[in-house]
């Protein structure tokens, strides 16, 4: 396809310069650390100790050259939609016939997350699978997330990024492809296929908006539901209570002050890195520590992508914008896209099979016995295995496009 000048795709290379790794590193060096309760463990957040021992890694071991040399590895563009800078990676696979597939992260995540399942999904020969089950990639950065950010004007809820997305698909050529997410990802992997239902030809997601408990269950209700549901719907809600009694703090400023945290988490990247870390432990199949569940080094390069692009604040703006759209609050839109939901048990919610069916058409439903939100990242293999499985099952109804534009 053509596109004219203000569609234009452009080609895009990581090379931060050397002054603002020096400066990461004066900055470390001068962190100002703050007292601490003794015993408390992770109860009051990230503990001293455990934070400046990841400090210390990050300030002498961490290799950000390293990180950056891998990801260019990948062909990245950016291109203007909607009037926002829109970075992403794309990756094609050797397999002319493969699937194309957009994946999108979430919050506090990015395009990095994907580094251990792109292999794999693009050239499945090379990995030991089946070359028919291949994908090529597109990976966006959320806008205001990363390369993608700052976003300059209001309004970029996740409806607004699906519609961006939809357009970026068809500036790459792709008039039929499939959708993957978690997190912010999910929901708009789900919106695009809501409004792309004749190019979506399926979405697979790690969490399903909409579809957890969100008030306590009735006798009458539970008394319906067979007894798995049952045990299922009353796990839901508790988790959602302790969800809004412990760990919602965080989502309650992004979404009404996130210029006010934006001056602590741009100015300090201990601050940063302590505030996304914290979602590493909580929100992962871990135990003592994140490094139990991901990388280490694999966290600093996500949290790199955050400072170095000084987009703390524009990428909490997100929740900003949800809680003040018009569609807040109300129950998801209808999606009749074929949609495959990936349960991994240390996920923030649980989500209900009867409530998903309500607004999603749910032809695939696989439950693991481990991993958490960041499921590329913890559980690379059970992921790649479910996002095949559930895309043999579709790609053989109609082609896939071409994905011959200029990127």
């Amino acid at each position: 396809m053509t596109t004219s000048p203000d569609e234009g795709i452009r080609p895009f290379r990581i090379a931060i310069p050397d002054s603002e790794l020096d400066d990461l590193h004066h900055r470390l060096d001068r962190t100002r650390w703050p007292d601490e309760l003794p015993g408390v463990g992770w109860a009051y957040g990230v503990p001293r100790d455990y934070l400046r021992e990841l400090v210390h890694h990050w300030r002498y071991a961490y290799d950000w050259r390293a990180a950056e040399a891998r990801l260019n590895q990948w062909p990245q563009f950016t291109t203007t939609i909607d009037g926002a800078d829109v970075h992403f990676a794309h990756i094609r696979s050797p397999e002319p016939d493969a699937t194309p597939l957009i994946i999108t992260h979430g919050w506090p995540g990015s395009f990095v997350e994907f580094e251990r399942i792109v292999g794999p999904l693009t050239d499945p020969r090379a990995h030991g699978g089946d070359p028919a089950d291949a994908f090529h990639l597109v990976l966006p950065s959320i806008p205001g997330f990363g390369f993608s950010g700052p976003t300059r004007e209001t309004g970029w809820e996740y409806h607004r990024v699906g519609a961006a997305f939809a357009e970026l698909m068809h500036r790459l050529g792709y008039e039929r492809y499939g959708t993957q997410g978690g997190d912010w990802g999910a929901a708009i992997s789900r919106e695009l296929g809501r409004i792309r239902p004749g190019q979506v030809i399926g979405v697979h997601l790690n969490i399903i908006p909409g579809a957890g408990a969100t008030a306590e269950p009735t006798a009458a209700e539970l008394a319906a539901l067979t007894p798995a549901e049952r045990e299922r719907t009353l796990a839901s809600w508790e988790r959602m209570r302790a969800w809004s009694r412990e760990k919602q703090g965080y989502a309650d400023l992004q979404s009404t002050r996130p210029q006010t945290l934006a001056y602590a988490l741009t100015d300090s990247p201990v601050g940063q890195l302590a505030w996304i870390a914290e979602k590493f432990k909580e929100w992962t199949d871990s135990g003592d520590r994140p490094e139990d569940a991901v990388d280490r080094d694999h966290l600093l390069t996500n949290v790199m992508l955050y400072w170095l692009t000084g987009t703390a604040g524009s990428s909490g703006r997100i929740y900003y914008e949800r809680a003040h759209a018009d569609h807040w609050g109300l129950p998801p839109e209808p999606s009749a896209t074929p949609t495959a939901y990936a349960a991994f048990p240390q996920e923030n919610f649980i989500v209900l099979r009867h409530i998903a069916e309500r607004t999603n058409n749910i032809v695939r439903w696989t439950e693991f016995d481990r991993g958490g939100h960041f499921a590329a990242m913890e559980q690379p293999d059970l992921l790649i295995g479910d996002i095949r499985a559930f895309f043999r099952d579709l790609r053989g109804s109609t082609p896939s496009g071409t994905g011959e534009a200029t990127a």
